[in-house]
């Protein structure tokens, strides 16, 4: 099981952290010490191809904010993106027939997601849920990289030219700070502040409205430059599976069949794939539910029963004698000593 890579140190690509010096500049922060701590260089950050790891990423943002005084630091970051940083994405996303289209194809690309964003739309009705998770324990604790990925999705969407982008709210799974000006100047729209998910909400007619700007052939063209094959180590197939199970396990979306038909496989295809690489799927479930209980036990709002149905359990006994084979304590105890 230690091959299957769960415990293994995440990378992002340095384009992620795209606008750091202009919002450190501004705020009159000297980055070289924050830089130093990390174990970064500014050279690193220059290229949006470095592979940087993600621990000392969202060091980084959590240090920055702290020494700056901006505790919307990564928002900052968010408001300075344009659409153009994306390069060949961005005329791939100009010219696709329809925002779903656009989303769809954000959620598999690499250059944007990565190996360390889960992205996926929930609909629900005449709404739709555009669900972002930042995967793994240590990104769960970063509100600057959860806010400048949030930030990141809705520039992008409001940017793009040919669509109507009018969402109905913005979803944060932290408590709102002391301060949201920026918060309501950025997104424009409802913020809901102790959520049970991170993203973004909006109408599911706007999703299929037509793109005026549409033309397949030059979306043909740049789907070929970004089709370029990235880093398997990145986009391992645990780390897929691991993605999909961040916005699906809240939802009751946890078995084999659900996570392949996700993936657009047969469970057969999947479960082989899974045990050549030595990953135990059950214990992919069980890592992401850990994660994910931590995230949901540090939010004093939920009840105890209510973190126990995100968690997929149905009783909350059953929760608790999972958590206390997990964490040696009762979640009742754990929120105490918290």
């Amino acid at each position: 099981m230690n091959a299957t890579g769960i415990h293994a140190q995440r990378h992002i690509r340095a384009a992620a952290l795209a606008h750091y010096f202009e919002v450190a500049d501004a705020a009159g922060l000297n980055p070289q010490p924050l830089l130093r701590r990390a174990g970064l260089s500014r050279r690193m950050l220059v290229d949006p191809e470095q592979r940087i790891p993600l621990a000392a990423a969202l060091q980084l943002l959590e240090e920055s904010a702290e020494a700056s005084g901006l505790a919307d630091f990564g928002l900052r970051m968010a408001q300075a993106r344009r659409l153009s940083d994306l390069g060949a994405l961005s005329l791939l996303l100009t010219h696709l027939p329809s925002l779903r289209a656009v989303l769809q194809t954000l959620i598999h690309s690499r250059q944007l997601v990565g190996g360390t964003l889960a992205l996926a739309m929930v609909e629900t009705g005449k709404s739709t849920a555009i669900r972002e998770e930042l995967v793994g324990p240590a990104a769960a604790r970063s509100r600057q990289a959860t806010e400048l990925a949030l930030g990141v999705l809705f520039r992008l969407c409001a940017d793009l030219p040919g669509q109507r982008w009018n969402p109905q709210s913005v979803n944060f799974r932290h408590a709102a700070p002391a301060d949201i000006h920026r918060h309501r100047q950025l997104f424009d729209c409802r913020l809901k502040f102790g959520s049970e998910f991170n993203g973004i909400v909006c109408a599911t007619a706007d999703l299929d409205r037509p793109n005026a700007l549409a033309d397949p052939v030059l979306a043909a063209y740049a789907r070929r430059l970004v089709d370029v094959p990235g880093d398997a180590g990145e986009d391992s197939l645990a780390q897929t599976v691991r993605k999909v199970l961040y916005v699906q396990l809240p939802l009751g979306r946890t078995s084999i069949e659900q996570v392949a038909q996700g993936l657009g496989l047969h469970v057969r295809t999947l479960q082989r794939q899974l045990s050549a690489d030595r990953v135990a799927f059950s214990e992919l479930v069980n890592e992401v539910r850990r994660d994910l209980a931590l995230r949901y036990m540090a939010q004093p709002e939920h009840s105890l029963t209510r973190v126990a149905e995100l968690l997929g359990y149905g009783q909350l006994s059953s929760f608790t004698r999972w958590f206390i084979s997990q964490f040696q304590e009762t979640p009742s105890e754990w929120r105490r000593r918290i």
